[in-house]
């Protein structure tokens, strides 16, 4: 089964939203969920969370950066085009309660799963805070969105260039001071998923991290994603993503991430090295 693309729009530079036709996906999608699909019949697979669902329509969104092999080929395919495989929905859905007052925090290309998160608490009757940021404004997208999904929308960007300047924690620290927060998830980079988790510990505040490590067949099976948490081992895929985030071993994640990024960098050069010299190599 292919899966069409409806709809594609470029967000901000090398983002993109696209939706497709995925009608046993939509069905079950939650929350926090994930898929991971391939471009075509020879492609790597890749996990993109699952962004904003059309149950009755049977419509997929998610959002991607077009920054490795893949993605930038997920991104030359326009509407009409489609998608050779996509499995889900993966991983452990957001546990969605009534805890009172609810932030959630994103960071960068987190806000597209954030969305589906600030809006399942704010249905569940929770007072929701959504702290969106990004190194500047022009990496900003899904502003209305947002609003809509959440009680108040707070923005920061690195540079000042809109909404306040600064980090999404210091955002979160003034919340925090300010009324009695009982529940925090983290959706974004590993080193900002920290910094709440560190932020939030002193008080004692349940918080969680939507954790996004390394993923490979999604299934538990390989063992790419795994993370320390609490002492044990998990598996994002399968266990997560949502984990403790006053329990991860952040240190220990954050090393096996760039141990696969400089892989990843060193394969892309002498991929470009081998065309150079003439030679077909299919990543």
């Amino acid at each position: 089964m292919s899966y069409e693309i409806l709809y594609k729009n470029e967000l901000c530079t090398n983002q993109y939203e696209i939706k497709v036709h995925a009608p046993f996906i939509t069905k079950n999608a939650k929350a926090g969920q994930f898929i991971i699909l391939r471009t075509d019949e020879n492609s790597e697979r890749i996990p993109l969370t699952i962004a904003d669902y059309d149950r009755e329509n049977a419509i997929l969104t998610v959002v991607y950066m077009a920054v490795g092999h893949t993605t930038k080929k997920l991104a030359s395919l326009n509407v009409g085009d489609s998608i050779y495989d996509i499995v889900g929905p993966l991983g452990v859905p957001t546990h969605i309660e009534k805890y009172g007052t609810v932030a959630c925090v994103a960071g960068g290309y987190g806000a597209a799963p954030c969305y589906l998160i600030a809006k399942a608490f704010k249905e569940a009757g929770n007072k929701v805070h959504m702290i969106m940021g990004a190194r500047e404004k022009k990496l900003l997208f899904w502003e209305d969105k947002m609003k809509d999904a959440s009680s108040e929308l707070h923005i920061t960007t690195d540079d000042g260039s809109y909404g306040t300047k600064g980090f999404t924690t210091q955002v979160l620290d003034e919340i925090i001071k300010a009324e009695k927060v009982d529940y925090v998830i983290a959706v974004g980079p590993m080193p900002m998923m920290r910094a709440v988790a560190e932020l939030t510990r002193p008080y004692g505040i349940k918080t969680e991290a939507s954790m996004n490590p390394i993923m490979v067949d999604g299934t538990g099976m390989c063992g790419a994603c795994r993370v320390t948490v609490g002492g044990e081992v998990k598996f994002a895929c399968v266990d997560g993503p949502d984990f403790d985030a006053h329990l991860i071993d952040f240190d220990e994640v954050i090393n096996r991430c760039k141990i696969y990024k400089d892989f990843e960098r060193k394969f892309d050069e002498n991929h470009c090295n081998l065309i150079k010299q003439g030679v077909k190599y299919e990543k």
